[in-house]
């Protein structure tokens, strides 16, 4: 696959964790081409990676792969400049959160393959979850294609587009809702009496300790959080406390609205 050039257009935070990630994965360097509109973002991933950074056009021209991680707001005016010059052998893979391959498929030339991605950011460390949904004219080659794009940066998953606004709400913003919890029991940590750094390292290693519990031990969470729920004891004690203030119906409602605005960003800029 490494014998594929890949242009990543628009290359943000995002965008530059799928750069680093492929050049982790040992994918050439002189494979690899990145956009920018601010000189100075471009100046930053020429030292930093040793990409060449082009202009949009040429970014449709020279690759095979167009990787575009522009913001929702910013794909319809991109779009108008290079849709017409996508010619149908290149692939196209979508980064824009709530956009849908529609979206994509109005602005370019019929026959172009569209896949749509949503990854996140544990990218930077090689455990993303990214799902991956396949939109018009795309075959199986082109699926194994973005998978081999995507695996080095973590775990992959094939989903039906029309999953893609909850992937968006669960997976794609989830980190989020773990770091604002970590952030909540350090200062809890603090109120019982913890320095702040011996809270922080108490949860963060509980965090990844259970985050590898759930994936290895093939358990379901109940089961897992009933060993550790004694009868009469400090956990059930908590777990009461969480449930009379409504943090799991807080979790659905949260998820809900995360989702409803991935379909308004599709709204927003169909």
């Amino acid at each position: 696959m490494t014998d594929k050039t890949v242009a990543v257009i628009g290359a943000g935070k995002i965008g530059e964790l799928m750069l680093s990630g492929l050049l982790r994965a040992g994918w050439p360097v002189g494979r690899l081409l990145a956009t920018s509109r601010r000189q100075e973002r471009a100046d930053e991933l020429r030292q930093r990676y040793g990409v060449r950074v082009v202009d949009n056009l040429t970014a449709v021209a020279e690759a095979d792969v167009l990787a575009i991680s522009v913001k929702p707001q910013d794909a319809s005016a991109l779009l108008a400049d290079i849709g017409p010059k996508v010619p149908g052998d290149k692939l196209v893979i979508s980064l824009c959160a709530g956009l849908p391959t529609s979206f994509f498929a109005k602005r370019l030339q019929d026959g172009v393959p569209i896949v749509r991605v949503m990854t996140n950011t544990p990218a930077l460390v090689d455990e993303a979850m990214t799902a991956i949904s396949a939109g018009p004219h795309v075959t199986p080659a082109h699926l194994a294609l973005a998978e081999e794009m995507f695996k080095p940066l973590g775990a992959t998953i094939r989903v039906p587009e029309s999953q893609q606004d909850a992937v968006t709400a669960l997976s794609g913003s989830g980190p989020a809702y773990f770091y604002l919890l970590v952030e909540a029991m350090v200062d809890a940590g603090i109120l019982l009496g913890l320095p702040r750094q011996v809270a922080h390292d108490l949860i963060v290693q509980t965090a990844i300790g259970s985050a590898v519990m759930l994936r290895d031990s093939g358990e379901h969470p109940v089961k897992l959080r009933e060993a550790v729920t004694s009868p009469a004891g400090t956990t059930i004690s908590a777990i009461r406390e969480l449930e009379n203030h409504g943090v799991r119906a807080a979790l659905l409602a949260a998820l809900e609205a995360a989702r409803d605005r991935a379909r308004e960003l599709a709204e927003q800029n169909s």
